[in-house]
């Protein structure tokens, strides 16, 4: 009885967490989907054709990135081969010339996101300092 209990609550805990980790997956998808949307002065028809496809688009570009971990130039060429195919999909959205800033704009939004990430934990270093400096500082 004690070992289902245990296995029970091993795989209610695991939803959650991975419950908890596609909701900031959607958060950021979201962030990213307005952060494009805004950069590239989306009328509201647009924005309303532009949402499901980038949806989709960033599904596949987070499983893409996810099966190619191990080999960069593999990841990068399977990146490059999925903007392929978004793109003309894109360009009959937003025209010819935004259709590549799409991209562009996801690199400044991911440019930004991992500088944010960085000063936070850089500001959580300096939060703690080690006991050696802390003589010093004082």
């Amino acid at each position: 009885m004690k070992k289902i209990l245990l296995i029970l609550t091993v795989t209610l805990l695991a939803g959650f967490a991975s419950q908890a980790q596609d909701d900031e997956h959607d958060k950021i998808r979201d962030k990213m989907r307005e952060f494009i949307q805004r950069r590239l002065n989306l009328s509201r028809n647009e924005a309303e054709r532009f949402t499901p496809v980038f949806i989709r688009y960033f599904t596949e570009w987070k499983q893409t990135l996810q099966a190619n971990r191990g080999d960069g130039l593999v990841r990068q060429q399977r990146i490059i081969e999925l903007r392929l195919r978004y793109r003309t999909e894109f360009r009959d959205i937003v025209g010819e010339k935004r259709s590549n800033d799409v991209f562009k704009r996801q690199d400044e939004f991911i440019q930004g996101l991992q500088k944010m990430r960085e000063e936070q934990t850089r500001s959580r270093k300096d939060d703690r300092p080690n006991k050696r400096f802390r003589a010093l500082l004082q």
